[in-house]
């Protein structure tokens, strides 16, 4: 089960994060918190948990663990896509600055991301990751929270999806839950981007 972060402050800013960025707002902890009791009581057979090691991840993983009376993990392979100098700015900061490379990217280029990543080298560290992360979970479930960007490229991977394609995948929201099953090594999806858990929140 892979599990977004709740909302950042630099989400609720409208603010490209990549791997800098502070951790969750106030709403970003209540997301957590209602997160972390839904698992706690929906979930039974939780054998792993493991987080990117991000602040606003963590934040996110915390009470979750509390909850299910488990360790915390962390895996610096579930980080974000690395933007570089793009973290901090704003779209329209990043427009202003890099127009073309902006444009290239929205025409399909996968450029490295303020000079870092491509979508192609995060999905090449984060797919093996989470499908080593199932395979040490004894059967059970393995919790794995991380960021947006890798839950759509695992799933992209998943899906057969080139990295572009990709896109026609939602961004997943704020702690929504995506589930993969895994066989014989290879994954399928069983959901993706479930919120339910948050109504009201």
């Amino acid at each position: 089960m892979l599990i977004r972060h709740g909302e950042s402050r630099w989400n609720a800013a409208g603010r490209w994060q990549g791997q800098q960025g502070p951790g969750l707002s106030d709403l970003g902890h209540r997301q957590a918190k209602v997160t972390a009791a839904f698992l706690a009581s929906h979930v039974r057979d939780v054998s792993l948990l493991v987080s990117s090691d991000l602040p606003r991840v963590t934040e996110t993983a915390e009470p979750a663990a509390l909850a299910l009376g488990l360790p915390l993990e962390t895996d610096v392979r579930l980080r974000e896509i690395d933007v570089g100098w793009w973290s901090g700015l704003t779209t329209d900061e990043v427009l202003a600055r890099a127009p073309d490379d902006m444009a290239a990217i929205r025409a399909g280029d996968d450029l490295p991301r303020g000079g870092a990543e491509t979508v192609g080298d995060l999905r090449a560290r984060v797919t093996p990751a989470v499908a080593e992360l199932a395979a040490s979970s004894d059967g059970g479930t393995a919790l794995v929270f991380c960021h947006g960007g890798p839950v759509r490229a695992v799933v992209g991977d998943t899906l057969g999806l080139s990295v572009i394609d990709e896109r026609v995948l939602a961004g997943p929201g704020n702690c929504s839950r995506t589930v993969l099953t895994y066989r014989e090594g290879r994954a399928r999806l069983a959901c993706y981007n479930e919120t339910a858990h948050l109504v009201g929140v």
